[in-house]
């Protein structure tokens, strides 16, 4: 529960950030922060994998919420992605 609790709150952080625009002063656009979410995403479920392979059993439980929350992340991008597909072919221009 901690591992997924940690990622979702991380995702959402992030997404909070591009909500507000935190990174412009730095130089961040949108682009960058939709790469910063799957990457973080990404690194969940491969840290989540290491860490249910390889660490002691209160890890390991850590380890699964991280490939849960991580797993939920990037559907959560491809959902968004695969909508805005849709949205993008159904659209008509006079």
């Amino acid at each position: 529960m901690a591992g997924f609790a940690t990622i979702l709150g991380l995702l959402a952080l992030l997404f909070l950030a591009m909500q507000s625009d935190v990174g412009r002063s730095v130089g961040f656009l949108g682009g960058q922060y939709a790469y910063s979410f799957f990457w973080l995403a990404l690194a969940a479920v491969v840290a989540g994998v290491v860490l249910k392979v390889r660490a002691p059993a209160p890890w390991a439980s850590f380890g699964t919420g991280l490939i849960i929350g991580g797993t939920f992340g990037v559907v959560l991008l491809i959902a968004f992605f695969v909508l805005l597909a849709y949205a993008l072919s159904n659209l008509s221009v006079p």
